[in-house]
């Protein structure tokens, strides 16, 4: 296994951060997302090994602001390059990166009166651009 730079890390940190971004935001409310951000930090907590190097050190991502589908467009693909780096540096924490992203947005979408379809949406985008190319 070879250690990751600090650059991606911060792609693993921008693809998961992102994600619960877009999930927490895809369906408005403040008290809602305060509920769901506590819920995605324990989903991101129970990350182990290089996953959770990468998800808890080091700067927090820098998001843009301005709309979903930016975040989208920085969010998407840099899940799909957090799993092509961690399979060719480290294949055995592919599934443990996936499963912690996917376990965050999940808790964030149940954590304010179950998943909404405008979550399940955008859940659905984030499960494709973390799956294994065909």
């Amino acid at each position: 296994m070879e250690p990751l730079t600090a650059d991606e890390q911060l792609t693993l940190r921008t693809g998961a951060f992102g994600a619960v971004f877009l999930v927490s935001n895809a369906v408005p409310g403040v008290l809602a997302m305060v509920r769901e951000s506590i819920a995605a930090s324990g989903a991101l907590a129970d990350a182990s090994g290089v996953v959770k190097a990468a998800l808890t050190t080091g700067p927090l991502p820098e998001l843009p602001h301005d709309s979903a589908l930016e975040v989208e467009a920085v969010t998407l693909p840099a899940l799909a390059r957090a799993v092509e780096i961690l399979r060719a540096k480290s294949p055995g924490d592919v599934a443990a990166y996936r499963s912690v992203v996917l376990a965050a947005v999940d808790r964030v979408a149940q954590a304010h009166r179950g998943v909404a379809p405008a979550e399940a949406a955008v859940i659905d985008k984030i499960r494709d651009a973390l799956a294994e190319p065909a």
